[in-house]
């Protein structure tokens, strides 16, 4: 239990630092919420998927590919915002890798 608590704070935060842009330049609450509990969830998965890689690019690789359903929905609307989910999606997806493998094992 005390690693899902931790793997659910992880995914937290990376919710938080994702949003935080997003709440400043206005975006849709709606925007805001999937984007958050995308990561919180992320959270949840990523540190307890057990494959024989460095944890970082476990991270970076799930965060990537759970994003292409994100890119494909946004993409049509608008194409600028591609670039930022990918470079968000790397960042984050390969911090709770490392936070995963730091705090959790």
């Amino acid at each position: 239990m005390r690693e899902i608590l931790i793997a659910l704070g992880i995914g937290i935060i990376a919710g938080i630092i994702d949003i935080v842009p997003m709440i400043i330049q206005k975006m849709d609450k709606y925007a805001n919420l999937s984007a958050f509990f995308h990561w919180v969830v992320l959270g949840l998965i990523i540190p307890f998927v057990s494959w024989p890689i460095a944890p970082w690019l476990k991270g970076l690789i799930i965060a990537e590919i759970s994003a292409i359903p994100i890119l494909l929905m946004v993409s049509p609307k608008d194409k600028k915002a591609v670039i930022p989910i990918t470079v968000m999606s790397a960042i984050l997806g390969t911090a709770i890798g490392i936070a995963g493998k730091v705090f959790i094992g």
